[in-house]
């Protein structure tokens, strides 16, 4: 019975050995960056992993978030990799080419979807930044926000000049609850 135990031991000392080779040859891999979110309060909150085959590519993007409202949230990536709570204004805006309005930003992406435990996954591939974009000088962020993302479609009979700047902006998706801070790299 104990030669038992121990080589059970060995061989679950052996399995997380390698389970944390492979999480360390994760960190190190150029193609994938993976992002943990935190509430306004620092509580986890989720994972965002991005990868892409190559440096220049589309990037396929997976989220696993928590403890969120139901209902949809808007889901960008801001401009700056600086997560400060409460607020995660400094993350700036969107992340976006110089003329680009909402939705048309390259960190604009699908909302989250969040079921009634609270919990939401999404999986979408974009052209719209790729790696690269995500580590530039100041880093990005992954952003959270408390409601949805009207995509700046506001039908004519309520805004017959168009879109107002917050929503051409933003998407009228409210305050920022959840954030992930993507390092320069």
């Amino acid at each position: 019975m104990r030669l038992r135990l121990l080589l059970a031991a060995v061989c679950t000392v052996a399995a997380l050995a390698g389970l944390s080779s492979i999480v360390l040859a994760k960190r190190s891999d150029p193609s994938v960056v993976s992002v943990k979110l935190t509430s306004a309060t620092g509580a986890f909150a989720g994972i965002v992993t991005f990868r892409s085959p190559s440096p220049q590519g589309a990037v396929d993007i997976r989220a696993n978030v928590r403890g969120l409202a139901p209902g949809f949230h808007g889901f960008h990536i801001h401009a700056v990799g600086a997560c400060e709570a409460p607020s995660f204004m400094s993350a700036k805006g969107h992340l976006k080419d110089d003329g680009q309005n909402h939705p048309a930003h390259a960190g604009d992406l699908s909302s989250l979807l969040v079921k009634a435990n609270g919990t939401a996954t999404l999986r979408v591939t974009t052209g719209g930044f790729t790696l690269a974009d995500l580590r530039d000088a100041d880093g990005s962020a992954v952003m959270v926000h408390a409601g949805p993302d009207n995509f700046a479609t506001v039908p004519p009979r309520y805004a017959p000049s168009g879109p107002d700047q917050e929503t051409l902006d933003t998407g009228d998706s409210g305050a920022r609850v959840v954030c992930g801070a993507i390092a320069p790299g």
